[in-house]
């Protein structure tokens, strides 16, 4: 199991979202390989779920698809397997909490750790709510990574002191999507954070641009992109490989701007 400290260790980190079977497995498998190859740092492999309370209308789509196409949670841990001798990168699996309380929690997190899976995000699961989650994930040494929004900033001392992984802070009220603008005040936010949390900051949702990238990772250790590669996959379809690693390319250039300058 590759640590997700190492997908931050001296460097900007570039985190690459994608839906687990759009627009199938096997491609799936090879879209996770090409985001390595084009720089990702880490990788989130969302599994389907048919109720994604958090998730715009991009990734909305791309579940319906994969559960359309028949992907099952058994198949995804499959394809997962099929790839984790070659990945170099951490891997960390985003989904709702129904999924993986259906599927057990121990078996669930024992299956995750067999695959080298890092690391969990759950959320519809409130950070109180995490104990039930929490001890089984710890024993199979899987962390699971808790999300700060802009309306938590009064709790963000009792959210981060006890957070793993990294923080997952969300740049925007809303759902995930694409955002021309980002106007929320981060940096207040980020300041308050790094004095409970030892861990790295990534910010999500809505970050497209190379703009935005090289501007937000100013800030904090990490982006994180979903929804434009979730787009660009549901555009070309199986025929995305070299858009997406041309993307994810420059994505990644534009996160380590400041440090090769």
């Amino acid at each position: 199991m590759i640590k997700i400290k190492e997908a931050f260790q001296n460097k900007k980190a570039f985190i690459a979202y994608l839906m687990a079977g759009d627009p199938d497995l096997q491609a799936c498998a090879n879209y996770i390989l090409t985001a390595q190859e084009a720089g990702a740092d880490l990788i989130e492999i969302g599994i389907p779920f048919s109720d994604p309370i958090a998730e715009g209308e991009v990734i909305q789509a791309a579940a319906a698809r994969a559960l359309s196409a028949g992907t099952r949670l058994d198949a995804i841990f499959d394809m997962v397997e099929s790839i984790k001798d070659k990945m170099r990168i951490p891997m960390v699996f985003m989904t709702y909490l129904n999924p993986v309380f259906v599927y057990g929690y121990d078996r669930f997190f024992a299956r995750c750790a067999k695959l080298g899976i890092s690391g969990i995000i759950i959320p519809d699961m409130p950070f109180e709510e995490q104990g039930e989650a929490k001890e089984p994930a710890e024993k199979h040494g899987i962390e699971i990574i808790t999300m700060i929004a802009p309306t938590s900033e009064k709790r963000i001392a009792d959210i981060t002191k006890n957070a793993q992984g990294f923080v997952y802070l969300v740049s925007s009220m809303g759902v995930t999507g694409v955002r021309s603008t980002i106007t929320t005040d981060l940096s207040s936010i980020i300041e308050s954070i790094r004095k409970t949390a030892s861990i790295p900051i990534a910010i999500g949702f809505g970050i497209s641009t190379p703009e935005q990238a090289q501007h937000f990772s100013k800030q904090a250790d990490g982006i994180i992109v979903g929804s434009a590669i979730v787009k660009l996959i549901g555009e070309h379809g199986h025929h995305a490989k070299q858009s997406l690693y041309d993307y994810i390319k420059t994505m990644k250039n534009a996160v380590m701007m400041d440090i090769i300058a």
